[in-house]
């Protein structure tokens, strides 16, 4: 875990807010409406800068690796789709009767 040089206090309000400190913000790029995760550890809040991912990025990746494959192997039949689902389901299945 990085740590700080040096500690920095802040108070929590009545409404169970709390300040960061604004170097802090600077370094990190917090911004208002900057989403966190929170933990609870023994005496300890942990706090982590949550990353919303990029949906529509994602989905263009894919489709990208999608029309690769296609272009490679040819698109699938749904035959094809149904046996890969039974498949998925047998190796599935295998491994929860371990």
């Amino acid at each position: 875990m990085v740590r700080s040089k040096k500690a920095e206090l802040t108070i929590l309000s009545e409404k169970g807010q709390v300040v960061i400190p604004s170097n802090i913000r600077s370094n990190m790029g917090l911004k208002p409406k900057t989403k966190f995760l929170v933990y609870e550890c023994d005496d300890l809040v942990i706090l982590k800068k949550f990353e919303e991912p990029d949906l529509p990025k994602e989905l263009e990746a894919m489709y990208k690796r999608i029309d690769q494959r296609i272009n490679k192997y040819g698109e699938l039949t749904q035959d094809d789709i149904e046996n890969e689902i039974q498949n998925y389901r047998k190796e599935k299945s295998a491994k929860s009767k371990r």
